[in-house]
């Protein structure tokens, strides 16, 4: 999240977050670079190594004056989300409690509060000169008695999720330090749901993708009991009961603009189409956003927009069609664009709470005369009949079903990060498996990913252009337009045989990529894991020019590695934040034994609560690589 002149369309929280305990903000001398090279750390071998998330890779930074030195770097931790750092109506709590819709903290049955062990998405914002960190929490994992969230009561198979706004201290040798914290309120957007990835937009604010999975599917269909349940915890946990949620409010980009010296503004972006968005990442036209859609039989995603830097103002949504030339490698192909529709923010938010599904298309379960088959979201075919004028509520209410409705591809399985290399005119999107539906099938509505299984995943690179056209010969109007697509080979998942500590990937391969953030100055696409193949996640830096894959943070073992993020020059320093997730959640393949010694260690040392749940398997880190001068 950046500063910037705010538009007029976002909501005002009149939240005021302190600096005053911050460290003071210290500027270090800012030298030209020519390149950053990362080494690879080791595997972790011992219990305690597998059971922390560190660095020991060694960053050579060469400069322009053809000088070079060598910088360390440390993985420092800004708070877990069991610490006391957050402050809401001036009460104490954990960084990770939940909150309902007045903002008091949601308890489950037993009494406890509910704070969430998943940190994922994250922006380091530079906001009036002074450091600000903005960070989701993605789902509650696991309750205090131990028992898994999904599983606990019907109505808890997900609960009301929320962000942090945290401004930080910054040390004269770059250390981070929290000042004062809050948890955002989403109230006047109608609360907030899987908030996964997100990152900075080029205009200074926090953007960050809400993924509706549960809330997805519509009567009939062999899941709508998830729907059920999703919204049955909105309306009795968040709203108290005393709303009945609307699925039509969830499933949006959400931006959070910092306002200097304390306050936010927070605005659910209605105008860029509804689906499990893992992030949408804007280039630097500030018009022009790439969505990753998560989950099975998903799409890839454009919106284009009228003004450079406020979405808000209108924009056209885009659907892409693979065109596939190759199935080796990951595959590769020639990608067209299916235009959806225009909107502004203020035509989708007026109609949001007039329409639902059955007003938008007629459904069936089996074929049906002048009904189209469709595959979206989930493995079963649904046929589909568009209701008279009712092609922009389709548009931005029912995206990936409108966008295989009129013929684009919806095959893709876990699509997560996205990020741009301006120089080059590329986009990497993750594609966490390439599995199911981007198979060869029959008896599917459509079969346009052919690809053979590679469950470790893939991380593709995409060719951007200007001067393009849709399927119809329409002009679209952006410089970032992706027209071809491949794999490079060290961007390509290795799957293997479990080795004996149970990986089933390649522990010097990148394994269900995930988090993707490219950073200009040092020429390098950072990569996060997100991986059931791997004892420990680790996140890479892998240099487009030299090809050379590192590995420069392992993760306590059983979690994920999220939030992942670049700052270049923050003051004199340049970051990469990085959190993690449910550690502790062992992986099916992993060594029993392994597992005992590591359930033992982290009880020696984190201890138990008390129900006797490890303390480990209830901590979670937002964090970020320190050692790293400022590079530009």
């Amino acid at each position: 999240m950046k500063k910037m002149k705010l538009p007029l369309m976002f909501l005002s929280l009149g939240l005021t977050l302190g600096v005053t305990s911050c460290a003071p903000t210290m500027r270090a001398e800012v030298k030209a670079v020519k390149s950053v090279e990362f080494s690879s750390m080791p595997v972790p071998q011992t219990e305690a190594e597998m059971l922390d998330t560190y660095s020991t890779s060694v960053a050579k930074v060469t400069y322009a004056d053809g000088t070079t030195k060598d910088f360390p770097l440390s993985y420092n931790v800004l708070f877990r989300n069991t610490d006391q750092t957050n402050t809401v109506n001036g009460q104490k709590y954990a960084a990770g409690q939940l909150f309902d819709y007045k903002m008091n903290p949601i308890k489950d049955r037993q009494g406890d509060n509910v704070v969430a062990e998943t940190a994922d998405g994250t922006s380091l914002l530079n906001v009036g000169g002074k450091p600000y960190l903005v960070n989701h929490w993605e789902y509650d994992w696991i309750l205090e008695n131990g028992v898994d969230a999904y599983k606990a009561e019907n109505w808890y198979s997900r609960m009301p999720m929320t962000m942090n706004v945290t401004a930080l201290g910054q040390g004269a040798d770059g250390k981070l330090s929290v000042g004062s914290q809050t948890s955002v309120d989403f109230a006047s957007v109608g609360g907030g749901w899987i908030f996964c990835f997100g990152g900075p937009t080029p205009w200074g604010t926090h953007l960050g993708g809400e993924e509706d999975y549960d809330l997805y599917f519509v009567p009939g269909e062999k899941s709508y009991t998830t729907t059920q349940a999703g919204l049955k915890a909105m309306s009795e946990v968040y709203f108290k009961g005393e709303k009945k949620a609307n699925p039509y409010d969830y499933g949006y980009p959400v931006e959070v603009a910092v306002k200097p010296g304390g306050g936010y503004q927070v605005t659910k972006h209605y105008e860029m189409g509804r689906g499990t968005w893992e992030i949408a990442r804007f280039a630097a036209d500030g018009r022009t956003a790439i969505y990753g859609d998560d989950g099975a039989y998903s799409g890839l995603f454009m919106f284009v927009g009228d003004k450079a830097n406020d979405p808000a103002a209108g924009g056209t949504i885009y659907a892409a069609k693979w065109n596939q030339t190759s199935d080796q490698n990951g595959g590769a192909a020639n990608i067209s664009w299916i235009r959806l529709g225009h909107a502004t923010h203020a035509e989708i938010k007026a109609l949001k709470d007039k329409v639902n599904i059955g007003d938008i298309f007629e459904t069936s379960l089996e074929a049906k005369e002048g009904f189209k088959p469709t595959r979206a979201g989930s493995a079963q075919t649904v046929w589909l009949k568009l209701k008279p004028g009712m092609e922009q509520a389709a548009a931005f209410f029912e995206t990936r079903r409108y966008a295989a409705y009129l013929g684009a591809t919806t095959e893709f399985t876990k699509g997560e990060g996205v990020t741009f290399n301006e120089a080059d005119k590329k986009m990497y999107y993750a594609m966490s498996r390439i599995e199911t539906s981007m198979k060869a099938e029959e008896g599917v509505p459509v079969d346009d990913v052919k690809l053979p299984e590679n469950k470790a995943g893939a991380t593709y690179t995409f060719e951007l252009k200007a001067g393009q056209k849709d399927t119809e010969g329409n002009a679209i109007n952006s410089n970032y337009v992706a027209t071809r697509t491949y794999v490079e080979a060290a961007l390509l998942g290795k799957p293997i045989p479990a080795d004996a500590n149970g990986n089933t990937a390649d522990v010097n391969a990148i394994a269900n990529t995930d988090n993707v953030h490219y950073s200009e100055a040092m020429r390098t696409l950072f990569i996060g894991e997100d991986s059931g193949m791997h004892v420990n996640n680790y996140v890479w830096a892998y240099n487009v020019d030299t090809r050379k894959l590192s590995r420069i943070l392992s993760v306590a073992a059983g979690a994920e590695a999220t939030g992942l993020g670049v700052v270049e020059n923050m003051n004199g320093h340049a970051y990469i934040t990085s959190n993690n997730q449910h550690q502790g959640d062992w992986i099916s393949s992993q060594n029993k034994e392994l597992t005992a010694k590591l359930e033992a260690a982290a009880k020696a040392k984190w201890g138990a609560n008390k129900y006797g749940v490890l303390n480990y398997k209830l901590q979670n880190s937002v964090g970020y690589l320190h050692g790293l001068p400022a590079v530009k």
